[in-house]
């Protein structure tokens, strides 16, 4: 199984950045997290076939003990296919790609209806050495797929992950569906061995493929519409640009161009939270990184992210994330 990790990128000076766009923000948030990433199947299928792929938590066993999420991905190399999960149903061709985003259980097949095999039980026992290969159904179209999942225990997660549909479908062209190509090829190639190029897989998909969805079918709201509203996107960048700093909503509106009451307004529509609370949770994802990717001292983390005193930044990462520092420390490295 290619395991492939983008580790969360620190150093010893205080956080400050540029986040131009939409896909900048997007970016700066996933180079925060330590998100891995896998492949973990490819096949070759016959019409008529169809597959029941579990959902989150059998995933997670199958796959990545003590996983909190998976986002699981199926990129398809040739043919079609279908698939629904939730209640949502997705159709896909050769260099679409699908993701689903809380790993929901999912049915996919052929056009040409059967009777769904559970996934599972085709599967050899794992822990994999390499990539299985499957191949299944009948003499009909083949479609070829390669499958893999993403993964991060990281607070933001929830946040710009939570208002998509249960299956979305990406159809990348031109720079986009080379970088898709020549990504999932690369990983193919090197198998478990990996090295510098497919340690990016997971940033380079997701942002990418997440980029390309929020700018074909807008959402209402959640993170990336926040990230694509002219308005929000400009106090967004702000922050994450500058999240020490001592943010007032005055000064934010003053610098994103706009008045309190509708950058206000604004936030809770798309966030359901206020820009200071938006830049407090920042600060706490953050703070979370250095906890687990560093041997700061809680006093340097805490002036790191913009707290006067190691107290002040104890209580207040309780407050957000449930547990002490020093408890998320020992759980993040356990």
């Amino acid at each position: 199984m290619t395991m492939i990790e983008t580790p969360a990128g620190v150093t010893g000076t205080p956080y400050r950045g540029v986040a131009t766009t939409a896909s900048g923000l997007l970016s700066d948030v996933l180079r925060r997290v330590r998100l891995s990433g896998s492949l973990f199947l490819k096949g070759a299928y016959g019409s008529p076939w169809a597959f029941d792929s579990p959902g989150n938590c059998a995933l997670i066993d199958l796959l990545a003990p003590g996983a909190e999420r998976l986002i699981v991905f199926h990129s398809v190399r040739r043919g079609r296919l279908w698939i629904t999960a939730a209640g949502h149903r997705v159709e896909l061709e050769a260099g679409d790609l699908a993701i689903l985003p809380a790993s929901h259980q999912h049915l996919m097949g052929s056009h040409e209806m059967v009777a769904p095999v559970q996934i599972s039980e085709l599967l050899p026992p794992a822990p994999w050495n390499e990539i299985p290969v499957l191949h299944h159904g009948g003499d009909g179209e083949v479609t070829e797929l390669v499958c893999g999942y993403f993964s991060s225990d990281e607070l933001l997660f929830n946040s710009f992950l939570r208002s998509l549909p249960p299956v979305i479908r990406i159809r990348p062209t031109g720079n986009a569906a080379t970088l898709f190509d020549v990504v999932l090829s690369r990983a193919l190639e090197d198998g478990p061995s990996g090295d510098g190029t497919t340690a990016r897989l997971p940033e380079l998909l997701l942002v990418e493929a997440l980029r390309l969805y929020s700018s074909e079918a807008p959402l209402a709201s959640g993170w990336l519409a926040a990230a694509n509203d002219p308005i929000v996107s400009r106090a967004l960048k702000l922050i994450h640009d500058d999240p020490i700093r001592e943010w007032s909503v005055a000064e934010l509106s003053r610098a994103a161009a706009t008045s309190r009451s509708v950058l206000g307004e604004r936030f809770r529509e798309l966030l359901g939270q206020s820009p200071i609370r938006y830049l407090a949770e920042w600060r706490m994802q953050l703070a979370a990184n250095l906890l687990v990717a560093t041997e700061l001292r809680l006093s340097a983390v805490a002036e790191q992210i913009g707290y006067s005193s190691e107290a002040a930044f104890s209580r207040a990462f309780h407050r957000h994330v449930g547990r002490s520092p020093a408890q998320w420390r020992a759980t993040g490295r356990g």
